[in-house]
């Protein structure tokens, strides 16, 4: 592993990377490999490019295709280049993502050969853009990625960035009805990996034959995070342009996979793919999953099958990822107390469980979790107020998530303060949801929660005042909010009421229509 001191930018790891590892194997993508030579050689073309096309220090490049080597080489451009790279949720529906492109004013596109009719599309739109760079093949639009990339200078461009400065930034569904974007440190990226030895846990240990699996999509801290960790610890990358359980099959069968990171959803998919108990997994280490909590049953099945070590993983794209993880060994198919639990904070992360006042609260009493840490975002772009709110003056971001902490350390989610719902790993905020429904025109009133589901963890379900005189099908209201947002977020039923629960000052007590379906269920997220 490279010395992540002598690191501080995402640049710098790629010029280390390049320096330590040369010919070795950086990353491969549908037949194609890349050495850490050639991969730091073409990020500085397009950081070259970049900078030729105009681009200077905190101008934002957006990223709109699948996973891809070509992302992560725009992305380690971008971040020698001194701009934020903001890779952008394809599953959106296309006004999300024009808004997107307009709010962080995106000067550089790069577009992948999915979404070249929406590109084309949204291009009138877009005012801020300067030029369109697609990722397999040019036309009209703009020139081809590599075409464009190779006639770049490819020597290292003189530092325009440093620790301190941002370097991704991600949207999240934004809790009155508009993403909000994360804005991501180059520090808050390696500072967490910059750990003495006796800190590193066995399972986040990397050598020279690790072979990590990118199947996340990129516009996630999951997807992103865990390729520049396959980055930072020099092993070897497999990138799969989207995840389909056929293919990560294929790609731990062929590839000699050691770890992976998955969504419960994904796990579940994988593991009962009727292929699944034909597969070798003796190379796989450990797999790490994350973004929601696992079933009991669920985990007890990939245990068996897998034959590997577990690792639960909490955090959110405020914090840069991971910031609290429960260890293979507190993994007990059996199930135990600890199994409730995410697991304890990795070091060099603060953990406290606060009351409606912000006072600390001592163990097993429940709360806001809380947390401070170098990983910390720096702040939602443009958005002041919604900062000040998450992070406090003394760096304490609340999660939003309500739970406590044992005598011992471990961190236990109870339900969650906001209202997020968390569906196959995807963060939707009813308020969005919402705002898509109400222009129905049958739509009198309407209230949006998550409800138990087997597959996802948690559906998405609306609850409905028609106007008098109508009737509107829950198909029809179905149908008209996936016309306008992504199909993720769009209810998978709907029921309709006479009227919503409110308190005196108007606001919809969304516990009281929740609880019907979570009764018996000891924690209120699934």
């Amino acid at each position: 592993m490279i010395d992540l001191e002598a690191a501080q930018t995402l640049g710098d790891v790629a010029r280390l990377q390049a320096l330590a590892r040369g010919e070795v194997t950086a990353f491969r993508f549908e037949g194609r490999s890349t050495s850490f030579a050639e991969f730091n050689r073409h990020a500085c073309q397009i950081a070259n490019g970049l900078l030729a096309e105009g681009v200077t220090k905190g101008s934002r490049v957006c990223h709109l295709g699948k996973n891809s080597d070509a992302y992560f080489e725009a992305l380690i451009g971008a971040a020698k280049a001194g701009a934020v790279m903001a890779p952008i949720n394809w599953r959106l529906a296309p006004p999300e993502i024009a808004y997107i492109i307009n709010d962080c004013a995106a000067e550089i596109l790069f577009v992948g050969p999915e979404f070249l009719g929406l590109a084309r599309e949204l291009a009138p739109q877009l005012s801020t853009i300067r030029k369109f760079i697609l990722l397999e093949g040019g036309d009209r639009l703009g020139p081809d990625f590599a075409g464009w990339r190779d006639a770049q200078q490819d020597h290292e461009p003189a530092a325009t960035a440093g620790w301190n400065d941002v370097v991704l930034q991600l949207y999240t569904s934004g809790t009155t009805g508009r993403p909000k974007g994360a804005m991501i440190r180059n520090s808050g990226i390696l500072g967490m990996r910059r750990q003495r030895p006796e800190d590193i846990p066995e399972w986040n240990r990397w050598n020279d034959s690790d072979v990590a699996l990118v199947a996340m999509p990129v516009f996630h801290i999951g997807g992103t995070g865990w390729g520049i960790t396959t980055l930072v610890n020099g092993a070897e990358g497999i990138i799969a342009r989207e995840f389909d359980p056929h293919t990560v099959l294929d790609y731990i069968e062929r590839d000699g996979i050691t770890k992976i990171f998955m969504v419960p959803a994904a796990m579940q998919i994988v593991v009962r793919h009727p292929r699944a108990r034909e597969v070798d997994y003796s190379r796989i280490k450990y797999i790490l999953y994350g973004a929601s909590p696992i079933p009991l049953d669920l985990l007890r099945e990939c245990m068996t099958v897998f034959g590997c070590g577990f690792v639960q993983m909490y955090g959110m794209t405020e914090t840069t990822g991971t910031i609290v993880a429960l260890p293979p060994e507190d993994h007990d198919p059996r199930g135990n107390e600890r199994m409730r639990s995410a697991g304890k904070p990795l070091a060099g992360v603060e953990i406290a469980i606060l009351d409606e006042d912000g006072n600390p609260l001592p163990p097993r009493q429940v709360g806001e979790i809380a947390t401070r840490s170098i990983a910390n975002m720096a702040g939602y772009w443009k958005m002041e107020d919604a900062t000040a709110k998450t992070i406090d003056a003394n760096g304490w971001l609340r999660t939003g998530d309500a739970g406590y902490v044992d005598e011992d350390g471990y961190v236990y989610i109870h339900d969650r303060v906001k209202d997020m719902i968390i569906s196959g790993g995807e963060n939707v905020y009813p308020a969005e949801v919402e705002n898509a429904i109400f222009g129905h025109p049958d739509v009198a009133d309407v209230a949006v929660i998550g409800v138990p589901d087997a597959k996802w963890g948690e559906a998405v379900k609306a609850i409905v005042v028609a106007k008098a005189g109508s009737s509107p099908s829950p198909s029809d209201i179905i149908q008209w909010a996936r016309a306008r947002i992504a199909g993720y977020k769009t209810p998978k039923s709907v029921d309709f009421v006479e009227a919503l629960p409110r308190n005196p000052s108007g606001k919809i007590l969304r516990r009281q229509l929740r609880e019907p379906f979570w009764e018996g269920k000891e924690r209120r997220v699934n």
